[in-house]
């Protein structure tokens, strides 16, 4: 095997095990999977240093908030020690809307900037890109009205999400990277100026 098939298999795993472990609350583990010098998560809900989306994500698990993380399709482009890894992912939370219990899905990809840390890949940055979701009334017997208003305040690749975490009391950030449009092209910038060496991951959002 290639160094960098094993180095594509590497990624691969450590994307793999964020998912795995975030979702389990598996939080020590979930811990390793992160760059010590510098990391920096966003989401819908957070934007902050991984240590603090640990922290947030431990108390949302242990009160009952369901955001569960589904993988699909993954490529990593490598520069040394340096990669940008995309993944092909699903967001899936269960909420109550007005009485109502809902799923929504969000689909999108994992953005992720990374870099050898002790001879092991970590994550420096990740940057979740939000490409399409819906919302499902749990039971088919049940009706369900949405605030238009509300609704139109998230663009459209997260626009259900951003409506269900905004009722379940988080504040959600609007104008994250979609499908297409001039937050995922400044994304993409950011992830070549990492490959070709720059200083930083781009400029996280906050």
């Amino acid at each position: 095997m290639s160094t960098a098939d094993a180095d594509r298999l590497e990624i691969r795993a450590l994307v793999e095990n964020w998912a795995l472990w975030r979702d389990a609350g598996d939080w020590e583990r979930f811990a390793t999977v992160w760059h010590p010098g510098a990391n920096w998560m966003s989401a819908t809900w957070f934007q902050g240093p991984a240590t603090e989306f640990i922290a947030a994500s431990r108390t949302g698990f242990e009160n009952g908030v369901s955001i569960l993380h589904f993988l699909g399709g993954h490529t990593a482009d490598l520069a040394g020690d340096r990669a940008v890894a995309q993944t092909k992912m699903t967001i899936n939370q269960r909420a109550d809307v007005d009485g109502v219990t809902v799923d929504v899905v969000c689909t999108g990809r994992f953005y992720d900037f990374l870099a050898v840390h002790e001879r092991q890949w970590k994550i420096v940055r990740r940057q979740p890109i939000y490409e399409k979701d819906r919302l499902d009334v749990v039971d088919p017997a049940a009706s369900l009205s949405l605030d238009p208003a509300l609704l139109g305040r998230f663009p459209i690749g997260y626009r259900h999400l951003g409506y269900v975490q905004t009722k379940a009391g988080f504040a959600v950030r609007n104008g994250l990277p979609g499908l297409t449009g001039d937050a995922v092209e400044t994304l993409y910038r950011q992830g070549a100026d990492w490959l070709a060496g720059a200083d930083t991951p781009g400029i996280p959002l906050r």
